[in-house]
């Protein structure tokens, strides 16, 4: 079990609820979490919630806690946050 503590958000997006608990299930995601940056943190958080279906969004913390938990920074083929820039 990981700690709320430690587990920050991204440089845009705080990190949502169903996200983070996620992550404090998985201590091998939740390392890469704390590894990556801010940035990439950002992507991921965007990554999730961006979907419009709760399935989607479901599928999305499901496939990411696989990808981190093996060690994968980024999301596959994201062309990156668009609330970036605004937030930055």
């Amino acid at each position: 079990m990981v700690a709320k503590r430690e587990l920050d958000g991204g440089t845009v997006h705080d990190l949502p609820d169903d996200l983070a608990a996620a992550l404090r299930g998985s201590a091998e995601a939740a390392a890469t979490w704390r590894d990556i940056t801010p940035l990439a943190r950002n992507e991921w958080i965007c990554w999730v919630t961006s979907p419009k279906k709760p399935e989607t969004r479901a599928k999305r913390i499901a496939w990411g806690l696989e990808s981190l938990g093996e060690g994968k920074r980024r999301p596959c083929c994201w062309p990156g946050c668009k609330h970036r820039e605004a937030g930055q």
